[in-house]
């Protein structure tokens, strides 16, 4: 091996230099330097078998030296996994740091993810953190249990967060939650939530002025109050009340009311229509001065009255349904018909009275809601029974007729009906009874309240005023009785039969559907016409409003 020693090497031509051939190895001992300077830079050229490669003049070199030895490497390298280079830098990449490579407690708060204020971190079912979406005000973070993410919910029942903000317009009600509500200038609603078991909704007259401008308590459409979807109103000055969430059926329901109120909602007062008819009275007996030749007149029908009035919630009416009249034995008159009447608090009171008892022979027919018919005999003939006794506006009956006298006919008058007077007697024939009225307080035309016939000697007697009055049957053993519950009169009889009894009376009510509370006694048979509930009471009893 030779030396050369120079202090400087010049091309012999151009401007390049080459030290070697290919193929060749060229030591470098020390350092090489650029005008005094460490060589730094790009290197522009890289002769192969100098296990450099890359270059150029702006790009990257990589220096690629073989191992020495397994455990002793020759050069440093980067995992591609956890690094990139990007302009010249060498950068970690995304994600290229494992979970054990991080030192505890290394993230600050600074490092995180933003979010929104009030979210909560949690995990998923796959151990992945998420977000749980913040609540409503007043609302609290309420665990599922294990395998559940949490979430915010309503308070939970006991206790309740009184709102300083007092309300003057609409709003919806939030569970938990107590609201001081001022109507001094404006009726409003307020809308109840749908509620979860035992939920809390407080509510107060903060001015005294709910008699004045109610508050509605409104459904939200799914959910009832009191068992019902209807609105409620508040209509008591001062009034406070706690509602609570039982559950599907009934809804928000009001254990407590505030001023011990025994119905803390308002309710509209109730229009009822009302059909009120006494008891007819009973036929009476010929079989007096005139024996068997004597006739007796019918039976007076029972008053005939209706009346529409406005009835408040909770109140009850009382209900008395009259009974009929019996008919008239040997030589008597017919008894006259019971009473029928409506009653309660802040309820006119309307009473209908029975039917007149029919007269026997000579002697006249009894006053009644419609008068008795006179008696028929041989010698003179009784006088009719006055209706409308006592005297109302409109009249609830009408009189009676006369009984004949003379001839063979011995003919009774007829009974007075609700709706015309009974015939008179004569001495070919008996009085026809007066007739009734019609009322489609049920829906359809109904008459009722028809007078009974009058008896007559000779052949058949007159037939029942129309609505149910009795017919006599020449012949029968006994006079024939007033239909039942139209409180129609009995017909007479003649000699030693037995007259016709009176009808029973009845009362029916009719009351708008959607205010009908479902509440009575005494059975009433209940159905239904277009958009009314009809109540038919044939006995006593009651209805609550």
């Amino acid at each position: 091996m030779s030396e050369v020693k120079v202090n400087k090497v010049t091309p012999r031509s151009g401007t390049t230099l080459t030290i070697g051939d290919s193929g060749d190895t060229t030591n470098v001992v020390g350092t090489l330097q650029n005008n005094g300077a460490a060589l730094v830079g790009d290197i522009s050229s890289v002769v192969a078998g100098t296990n450099l490669s890359g270059g150029g003049t702006s790009g990257d070199v990589t220096i690629n030296l073989a191992d020495a030895s397994t455990s002793a490497k020759g050069a440093a390298s980067f995992s591609s996994d956890n690094f990139a280079a990007s302009s010249g830098a060498v950068t970690i990449k995304d994600l290229g740091i494992a979970t054990a490579e991080l030192q505890d407690n290394a993230i600050t708060l600074a490092k995180m993810a933003s979010g929104t204020d009030g979210n909560i971190i949690s995990y998923d079912a796959s151990g992945n953190p998420v977000a749980i979406a913040t609540g409503s005000d007043g609302q609290v973070l309420t665990s599922a249990g294990a395998g559940a993410q949490p979430a915010f919910e309503d308070l939970p029942a006991g206790g309740t967060e009184w709102q300083s903000s007092i309300k003057t317009a609409n709003f919806t009600a939030v569970a938990g939650q107590g609201y001081f509500c001022n109507t001094t200038s404006a009726a409003f609603t307020v809308t109840l939530p749908a509620g979860s078991l035992g939920n809390i909704i407080e509510i107060v007259d903060y001015a005294g002025k709910f008699a004045t401008n109610n508050v509605t308590l409104a459904s939200n459409g799914s959910e009832k109050i009191e068992g019902s979807t209807d609105n409620k109103t508040l209509a008591i000055d001062r009034q406070g009340l706690k509602l609570t969430y039982s559950d599907s059926t009934t809804g928000w329901t009001v254990p407590t009311a505030s001023r011990e109120e025994a119905n803390p909602f308002y309710v509209a007062p109730v229009a009822i229509d009302f059909l009120i008819i006494a008891g007819g009275a009973g036929g009476g007996n010929g079989n007096e001065g005139g024996g068997s030749s004597a006739c007796g007149g019918g039976g007076g029908a029972g008053g005939y009255r209706t009346s529409t009035q406005t009835i408040a919630s909770g109140d009850t009416i009382t209900v008395t349904v009259g009974d009929g009249g019996a008919g008239g034995g040997s030589g008597a008159n017919g008894a006259s018909g019971s009473n029928s009447a409506i009653s309660g608090t802040g309820l006119t009171t309307i009473t209908s009275a029975g039917g007149g008892g029919g007269g026997r022979d000579t002697v006249a027919g009894v006053n009644g809601g419609s008068g008795g018919g006179g008696g028929g005999e041989g010698g003179s003939g009784g006088t009719a029974g006055s209706g409308n006794t006592p005297s109302t506006n409109p009249s609830q009956g009408n009189n009676g007729g006369t009984g004949g006298a003379g001839a063979s006919a011995y003919g009774a008058g007829g009974g007075g009906g609700s709706g015309a007077v009974g015939q008179n007697g004569s001495t070919s024939k008996s009085g026809n009874g007066g007739a009734g009225t019609a009322s489609s307080i049920t829906g359809s035309s109904v008459t009722r309240a028809g007078g009974g016939g009058g008896a007559n000697y000779t052949n058949s007697g007159a037939v029942g005023g129309s609505g149910g009055g009795g017919t006599d049957a020449y012949g029968s053993p006994a006079g024939g009785a007033g239909t039942a519950n139209t409180g129609s009169g009995g017909s007479g009889s003649r000699g030693s039969e037995t007259a016709g009894a009176g009808g029973k009376g009845v009362i029916i009510l009719s009351i708008p559907t959607s205010q009908y509370s479902g509440t009575s006694s005494g059975s009433p048979t209940v159905s239904t016409s277009g958009s009314d509930t009809i109540l038919q009471f044939t006995g006593s009893g009651s209805y609550t409003v």
